[in-house]
């Protein structure tokens, strides 16, 4: 990565000296001719005699901008990490079947389908594991992996933005999504492997039991955390009516039984979210449990620009002082 800055940026104070000196020039000018001879004089229009009086100022005033600049240490440089340990490895497992449509979270106040709150919450928790790697697995009646374990968040990000309800199905296949989740960690070499399964419902779909792929994970070291997301009882949904749309209340079923199993087998813990507020503090406390130990040296090369700015600098004020002594020398 390049950069650029300045190391004594506090020396550009010094530039409030140009409006003083400009100040200063305007107070003491002398009734004087700023030309050498009276012939110089007379060969020049009075617009050419003021611009010339200016001259030296012009070049006084630059002749400050550019060494304060320079005194200001501008430096180019290039700057890398070197990463010495791994942070863990983190498969996110998140449900998008039709249940998923129940608004009973709130985002401002306003209710929403419980998707909308998860995307937001997960988000915010990709934002904090810098340099955990991070993976995505989608599922409703299938399951399928949207985005492999990645350091680059932003494209799980855009991913995660574009998930949609229904889109692996309206069913819930829970064990197909941790066998998928766990085939994507198993042969790593890291510190740590988690899976965070969050779901709504019950598996109901799929060719394997959530427990039995539970187990095949607890043999690969693999954690999984369960989350249950969603009120007790009865959920709100919005449907098509022939007065509109309105909201119905529907049961939602949820294994929470399985979810403590899954969790317990593998050395994790089950969570249960029943709002929005309550979501954020269970991906807070996983993220405090499976916190990342990484050790990084920074490189960083740079190179000084200041001879750049402080030569022409010089060259200016050497150029002011001539000029000054020779064709605009001011005679009293």
């Amino acid at each position: 990565m390049t950069y650029f800055q300045f190391q004594n940026p506090w020396m550009f104070l010094l530039l409030l000296l140009i409006p003083w000196l400009v100040f200063q020039h305007g107070r003491n000018r002398p009734a004087a001719f700023p030309f050498s001879s009276l012939a110089t004089l007379q060969r020049t229009t009075p617009s050419h005699v003021r611009l010339l009086a200016q001259v030296p100022l012009i070049l006084h005033c630059l002749a400050v901008v550019l060494i304060v600049i320079a005194l200001a240490r501008p430096q180019e440089g290039r700057k890398s990490t070197e990463i010495l340990t791994h942070g863990v490895d983190i498969m996110l497992a998140l449900d998008t079947s039709g249940s998923m449509q129940a608004m009973d979270f709130k985002k401002q106040n306003q209710p929403v389908d419980r998707l909308t709150i998860v995307k937001d919450v997960v988000s915010e928790f990709v934002d904090g594991r810098e340099f955990d790697r991070i993976g995505m697995v989608v599922f409703g009646e299938e399951a399928f992996t949207q985005c492999p374990l990645t350091l680059d968040h932003n494209i799980l990000q855009e991913f995660l933005k574009r998930l949609d309800i229904g889109v692996a199905g309206d069913s819930t296949a829970i064990g197909s999504a941790l066998a998928i989740a766990v085939k994507r960690l198993k042969d790593l070499e890291s510190k740590s492997k988690v899976i965070i399964l969050l779901t709504d419902g019950r598996n109901n779909s799929g060719s394997i039991s959530p427990l039995q792929a539970a187990e095949i994970a607890a043999t690969f070291g693999i954690k999984i955390y369960t989350v249950g997301v969603g009120t007790r009882d009865k959920a709100p949904f919005m449907v098509d009516g022939l007065l509109g749309r309105r909201f119905v209340m529907q049961n939602v079923e949820m294994d929470e039984k399985s979810l403590r199993e899954i969790a317990e087998a593998t050395g994790g813990k089950y969570f249960r979210a029943t709002d929005t507020d309550s979501l954020k503090k269970i991906y807070g406390q996983i993220d405090q449990l499976e916190k990342s130990e990484v050790k990084w040296i920074d490189h960083s090369e740079f190179k000084e620009l200041f001879p750049f700015f402080l030569i022409p600098g010089l060259l200016l004020l050497v150029t002011e002082i001539a000029l000054a002594q020779t064709r605009l020398r001011r005679i009293p």
